[in-house]
């Protein structure tokens, strides 16, 4: 037996149950503020350090996977976690109902005349969150960090993505940064050990993969087809979502433009009601995605409602869904070989150092305006890294001392 074997068989992923999937990323979906870069944080932390669903190089390494691939980033790799952990397709649909539920229920609330945040109080609450966002990002870096580069040559390709993202700022520079850690990482990191290659196993084939991305090409081009030939407004709807949804890389706010030609420009969705969505969408916990159900319920013409609100969220996440458990069983299977390994090394570098310049951009940036910000962001690091605190509770305290720095003046 080879020490690669060792590698797989001494560290098999664990099992659980769909629904202990379902539970553990409602709690995620219910604390995990702050944007796509925040939730990989929040990941890593409940179930690569704390639960040990996955090792730090399987997981960065579907990481890695989920920014190659159109969809929203983190959506993806929680759903391939719930796929691994839950023993199929019902773990990872799981996983994804957990994680998205709550924050689109609560942007529908909204949209049917739930009062918005509004006054200093709570607009201290949401900037604790963000002051969350950054004590998470910051824990994943550090851990991170220490796993996947531990030598000269990852620490050099971290800080090469770190410039790269730097410079092209957005998904395509996100994108470069890992294809560029995986050249580099064929040269630099063929003598890093034995990689994670097998560990995943994940639960799927290729006869499903390949059935997966049949699915997303036909629906990509067929529902166009169907709803013009038919005028269905439900199969527009479902085809604005969907093509916004498969068109988009990174996630998260880059689907903001493809949204608005969508629903703005033909008349169904004002301007003043998407705006005004967008920034509930920066109140909730949970995927920006789950804009798509703001939207879908304050749509002018029917579907609306409740009804529209589940068809614009089912569209926009299934393309990006449909793309990773295609590529999976492929995807593991390349792994194996030793060429990838080194290749894979490299890109789990550079995903270390894409986290690095999100700490700072948009995350450090948009958080940190104040002395007691500094403050507030490096209590809630130390108490998830050195007192071992849970999350929820560090979101709960973060957020309580933003809401109670507008009374005492700070």
């Amino acid at each position: 037996m080879t020490a690669t074997d060792d590698a797989e068989t001494a560290a098999p992923p664990s099992r659980g149950s769909p629904a202990e999937v379902a539970w553990v990323f409602l709690k995620l979906g219910l604390t995990s503020f702050g944007g796509p870069i925040a939730h990989l944080g929040y990941f890593r932390d409940e179930l690569v350090a704390r639960r040990k669903w996955i090792d730090e190089a399987g997981y960065a390494d579907l990481v890695a996977l989920c920014q190659f691939l159109p969809g929203p980033a983190s959506s993806q790799v929680g759903f391939a976690l719930g796929l691994l952990r839950g023993r199929g397709l019902l773990g990872g649909l799981a996983a994804w109902c957990g994680f998205t539920l709550p924050s689109a229920v609560l942007l529908c609330l909204f949209a049917f005349g739930a009062a918005a945040l509004t006054g200093p109080v709570a607009a201290g609450v949401l900037h604790g969150l963000k002051l969350v966002a950054v004590a998470v990002v910051a824990q994943a870096v550090w851990g991170m960090a220490k796993t996947l580069t531990p030598d000269r040559e990852r620490a050099a390709i971290a800080l090469a993505a770190v410039a790269v993202t730097a410079f092209a700022a957005g998904s395509l520079g996100q994108i470069g940064a890992i294809a560029l850690g995986a050249v580099a990482g064929l040269r630099l990191c063929r003598d890093g050990g034995p990689a994670s290659a097998g560990r995943l196993n994940v639960p799927v084939s290729r006869q499903g993969g390949a059935a997966a991305l049949i699915l997303f090409a036909a629906l990509f081009l067929a529902v166009p087809a169907l709803a013009a030939a038919t005028g269905s407004q439900g199969l527009a709807l479902f085809d604005a979502f969907y093509r916004s949804g498969a068109l988009v890389f990174g996630g998260g706010h880059v689907v903001l433009p493809l949204l608005q030609a969508e629903v703005v420009a033909p008349g169904w969705v004002t301007n003043e009601a998407f705006l005004e969505g967008y920034g509930l969408a920066q109140a909730v916990p949970g995927p920006l995605f789950t804009f798509a159900a703001w939207l879908g319920a304050v749509m002018g013409p029917a579907p609306n409602g409740v009804a529209g609100a589940a068809i614009a969220l089912a569209a926009i996440f299934l393309p990006g869904l449909l793309l990773l458990y295609g590529a999976l069983p492929y995807w593991d299977a390349l792994r194996r070989y030793p060429g990838a390994q080194s290749a894979m090394r490299g890109a789990n570098a550079a995903v270390v150092g894409i986290l690095g310049a999100a700490l700072y951009s948009p995350v450090w940036t948009s958080a940190v305006l104040a002395p007691s910000d500094f403050a507030l962001a490096l209590a809630g690091f130390l108490a998830l890294t050195v007192w071992k605190a849970p999350p929820w509770t560090v979101v709960l305290g973060l957020a309580a001392a933003g809401g109670a720095l507008p009374l005492i003046g700070a």
